[in-house]
């Protein structure tokens, strides 16, 4: 017990009377600390998150009828559904060409507005129809230049008129922007026309996505069922490239730090030969001076985990923030990472400079030779 008490003392004090060294190692062994905590903690949830900003850019896959058929059967859309999961979203649509009142023909799709909601949450709307306006719709931006009254559309499809109220306008900056979307109960009821595409978006990365499609085209035969490749490959590309980018980052700060380490403790030997000489003098062995030299490298670098996980769960909630507007909670499930690797750039850095201890003179050096 007094011989820990006195190995306590000699660090204690020999941090203390060394207390610019003892400080850049302990800020270096920090930012390491920091750094660390932060990318890992970012990427415990990055890929929850990436794909959560995903699913803003709309549907991953597009389901169509079976060849030669013009719409689905009754039913298909709650059997897609049920097998994409409840946290996949899926909106149906029906097309059909009508004319307007100038004699323009434009494209007008049924759909269900709450579902396309969700699904397209990226879609740019001034005013979504509400559910009880059956004859509300929304005009796309290039559409609407066709209609003579936005409040009194009229349209009119195989001799059969309509006459629906434009609650907003839609620009997307795609095919949308052509077309007029109405309520779908209204529009088949208009035209006759049942829904011909499903639009669906499963959370996850490419692996969940093509598991989908399996078991879409496994349990409904004979329709078609494509992912939208680049929306799919895209956000695969990005979250690996997101991945290697936090990997490089944590090697380079580890391998700065490290070098930072190495080049204050090969300082701090330099400048105690003197006190080495002595203890050696004394009948101390190397390995008792080495581990001494250790021991105050890792008592640093756990003092600067344990100040880097607070700033690094400070700083990952506050990128997270910023970047995914959702605060990321501190884990503790990454301490025990950050522990391991700065007590092993410690230990790593400490050992390096120690050999020069071996060769010591005790006698020369004391003498001031």
């Amino acid at each position: 017990m007094s011989h820990r008490i006195s190995l306590f003392q000699m660090i204690r004090r020999s941090i203390m009377h060394r207390r610019a060294r003892s400080l850049s190692a302990l800020l270096a062994m920090t930012i390491s600390a920091a750094v660390a905590t932060a990318l890992l903690t970012l990427y415990t949830s990055l890929d929850a998150k990436l794909h959560h900003e995903f699913r803003g850019f709309g549907a991953n896959i597009v389901i169509t009828p079976a060849k030669g058929e013009k719409h689905f059967a009754d039913g298909t859309l709650d059997k897609v559904q049920a097998l994409a999961g409840p946290d996949a979203n899926a909106a149906e649509f029906g097309y059909a060409v009508a004319t307007t009142d100038r004699g323009t023909p434009v494209v007008v799709a049924g759909t269900d507005f709450a579902a396309v909601r969700r699904l397209d949450s990226w879609w740019q709307v001034t005013a979504w129809p509400t559910p009880a306006e059956t004859s509300s719709a929304l005009l796309g931006q290039h559409a609407a230049q066709f209609i003579g009254d936005e409040n009194n559309v009229q349209l009119t499809f195989a001799d059969r008129p309509i006459t629906l109220h434009g609650a907003g306008r839609l620009n997307t900056g795609g095919d949308e922007d052509n077309r007029i979307y109405m309520p779908l109960a209204s529009f088949t009821a208009w035209t006759g026309a049942l829904p011909s595409v499903i639009e669906l978006q499963v959370p996850g990365g490419a692996a969940q996505v093509e598991s989908v499609i399996g078991d879409l085209r496994k349990q409904l035969p004979g329709i078609k069922v494509d992912p939208v490749r680049q929306l799919v490959e895209g956000e695969n590309r990005i979250v690996d490239k997101t991945h290697a980018l936090m990997y490089a980052a944590m090697i380079l700060i580890a391998l700065t730090v490290a070098i930072s380490v190495l080049a204050t403790l090969s300082a701090s030997v330099l400048e105690r030969r003197r006190d080495f000489a002595l203890m050696k003098a004394l009948g101390s062995s190397t390995i008792h001076m080495v581990g001494l030299f250790v021991c105050e490298a890792v008592v640093l670098s756990i003092g600067g985990v344990m100040i880097g996980y607070i700033l690094g769960s400070g700083a990952s909630s506050l990128i997270s923030q910023l970047n995914f507007h959702t605060a990321t909670m501190p884990r503790l499930s990454v301490l025990p990472a950050i522990l391991l690797l700065n007590v092993s750039i410690a230990v790593l850095a400490a050992l390096l400079p120690v050999r020069l201890l071996r060769g010591l003179q005790p006698a020369a050096l004391l003498k001031g030779e």
